[in-house]
């Protein structure tokens, strides 16, 4: 016989969980010692044994216990039914994950600001999303819809997507501060995005400079079901921007004006 501590340490369940097990007569020790601590056969062993494989399926405990007594369960019907919500279980959770990558996002580009993250969310959520994708369809051709695809989003995780969104973040936060749009900590987050830029869309200027002029309008950048970005962090982003290009104007000319 074995000792419901010992079957413990064997099974790596814990005693109030054997406990439980008897309390709702999923699993009922076969003896008990003398000083009532239950005892349990190699046969209780392989039933917890089988009791744990189908939790690891995701069966629930009540689903357990009648496919374990139940002579006519139809094994079957039953794990398609399961494997079913798994699938659908597993859908739901990479939406959950999406939601929480664009929060965090959010919150950067939000210098923290937790309420008008989750307004902006509820805002863009509410709305149907295949009016996104008809209005994309209308404004770009085949090509800019592929560029389209290769712009950084809100929810992903991949490196490149993360630090747009930390440069953004970063000029939104210099914004708030009033730093001068020539100063070397704006000026170099714009260096950045423009490297990038040239790395990942080199040669699409044309539909580069569209994208920005349909984000500088609220309504467009609505309808694109694009994260809102302040007016003006937009504005103060293109200024620094034109400073940058200024100066670099400057460099390639030898001062010359």
């Amino acid at each position: 016989m074995i000792h419901i501590k010992e079957l413990a340490e064997q099974t790596n369940i814990t005693v109030r969980t054997l406990r439980y097990y008897e309390q709702i007569e999923l699993l009922i020790s076969s003896s008990k010692t003398g000083g009532g601590h239950r005892l349990y056969t190699e046969e209780d062993l392989q039933k917890l044994q089988e009791i744990q494989f189908y939790k690891s399926m995701g069966y629930s405990l009540s689903d357990i216990k009648m496919m374990l007594t139940d002579s006519e369960w139809n094994w079957t019907a039953g794990l398609v039914k399961q494997l079913t919500y798994i699938t659908n279980e597993r859908s739901r959770i990479k939406e959950m994950e999406q939601l929480l990558r664009t929060v965090i996002s959010g919150l950067a580009l939000e210098k923290g600001d937790q309420e008008q993250v989750i307004q902006n969310l509820i805002k863009l959520t509410m709305q149907d999303k295949r009016n996104f994708e008809r209005f994309k369809e209308q404004t770009f051709d085949e090509a800019e819809l592929h560029l389209w695809d290769k712009l950084p989003k809100m929810n992903a995780d991949n490196p490149e997507s993360m630090e747009w969104i930390g440069l953004i973040g970063m000029i939104t936060k210099y914004h708030t501060s009033q730093k001068p749009l020539s100063s070397g900590c704006v000026q170099n987050v714009i260096r950045r995005m423009l490297e990038k830029q040239q790395a990942e869309y080199k040669g699409e200027d044309a539909f580069l400079d569209k994208l920005w002029e349909m984000r500088k309008s609220p309504t467009e950048s609505e309808q694109l079901g694009l994260y809102p970005i302040d007016a003006e962090v937009l504005e103060y982003m293109e200024q620094a921007y034109n400073i940058f290009m200024k100066s670099q104007s400057s460099i390639d000319t030898g001062g010359d004006t």
